[in-house]
């Protein structure tokens, strides 16, 4: 027994055939029947109606069976049909199979005979169904499978120019940039904490208007992202809500996404639909992995900034240490020069005569000297001392 409750519309003048074929055969299995008996109730009928099926006498009077056919397809109205023709009448059944029918039954026919034209063309629609069921279910998987893909590599390639790209403003546009994509959204923009002070400035942008592209490293007020700066949780809004904000300037839905820094808000990223299509929440979820993407470039960012302060913090401290060494072998260099003059004048003998051990002494003082004037004035700009012989 039928439990579809399927729908057949019955174009037969002939109520003694229409009673067979609807009350006597067709109802009683659960099939919604429907009977007209001319061409032009049946195409007012088959709008109204809907049927699943329609079965067609082509011996009607007035418009024929087979310009009834035809009449149903001008309309598009393509609902399978069955005609119902007398024994001798197999010429016009071709023709009608040419004219789209999908079968027929010889009339005069048993009950059964109808039951099993009708259940096997069904059959047929609801296999076709079936097939246009499943091939919808496995395009529309392919394209969520497309989209997942879509998120993962856009994902990546945040993550690789977070570690890659050292200029964070290309970083923040391909950042913004990734975010439009995987969102679906139309516009969007990140707005980043200034220094010490509580103002918001607009640091990337991708599609603004220019009323609004112009901001760019000034402050933006559209009127939402200070409710996420203070509370840090993710807004998603769309519709009637939205126009109470600027931001509706833009379009009808929209998400703010906070970035955070040791629970810290330290920016907002901004993405906006111009239709009335609200965000879904694995979209939301997405976005929020973004946020953290640039939470992760601007600490990066500080902490390169403190290395690259310690680093010439260190070279200056280097640097100081460096002239003072200098300072003092120039200051050893100064002392030690004055000593070599009396020691000449004494090996010249000019003070009197030296025996041989007094010379020496001398000359062993005065090579100590030179040693240590070579040694302090090694590195120093100056030329170094030269000995004397």
């Amino acid at each position: 027994m039928n439990t579809t409750g399927e729908k057949i519309l019955l174009v037969e003048s002939d109520p003694d055939i229409s009673d067979l074929i609807g009350r006597q055969a067709l109802q009683p299995l659960g099939y919604q029947v429907q009977v007209v008996g001319d061409a032009n109730a049946a195409i007012l009928q088959a709008s109204r109606f809907a049927p699943d099926l329609i079965l067609i006498d082509l011996n009607l009077t007035g418009l024929s069976g087979k310009d009834l056919l035809v009449a149903l397809t001008s309309q598009g109205i393509n609902v399978p049909v069955i005609v119902i023709a007398e024994k001798g009448q197999e010429s016009h059944i071709i023709q009608t199979f040419r004219l789209g029918a999908a079968d027929y039954l010889l009339w005069p026919a048993r009950e059964a005979e109808v039951v099993t034209a009708v259940e096997r063309t069904l059959k047929q629609i609801r296999e076709r169904r079936a097939r246009q069921q499943l091939d919808a279910q496995l395009k529309e998987t392919n394209q969520e499978l497309q989209r997942r893909l879509r998120e993962l590599t856009t994902l990546f390639a945040v993550g690789k120019a977070v570690v890659s790209i050292t200029d964070q403003r290309v970083l923040f546009d391909k950042i913004v940039e990734g975010t439009i994509y995987v969102s679906e959204a139309d516009y969007g923009y990140l707005l980043l904490r200034e220094d010490e002070k509580k103002t918001f400035l607009l640091s990337a942008h991708h599609n603004l208007p220019n009323g609004w592209g112009k901001k760019i490293g000034q402050p933006l007020d559209d009127g939402i992202s200070a409710l996420v700066t203070l509370s840090g949780e993710t807004l998603a809004i769309n519709g009637e809500p939205l126009k109470r904000f600027k931001v509706s300037a833009l379009g009808q839905a929209a998400v703010v996404v906070p970035i955070k820094v040791q629970q810290e808000v330290i920016g907002v990223l901004v993405v906006v639909r111009k239709q009335n299509k609200a965000f879904e929440r694995g979209t939301l979820t997405l976005l929020e992995a973004v946020a953290d993407y640039a939470s992760i470039s601007l600490v990066n960012a500080r902490l390169f900034r403190a290395l690259q302060d310690a680093v010439s913090a260190a070279q200056a401290g280097e640097s100081r240490k460096r002239e003072q060494l200098l300072e003092m072998r120039r200051e050893i260099q100064a002392q030690l020069q004055p000593l070599l003059e009396p020691v000449d004048v004494l090996l010249a003998g000019k003070m009197g005569m030296l025996n041989q051990q007094q010379q020496e002494a001398l000359k062993t003082v005065k090579a100590a000297l030179l040693r240590a004037m070579q040694t302090v004035t090694a590195d120093l700009p100056s030329q170094p001392v030269e000995a004397r012989r």
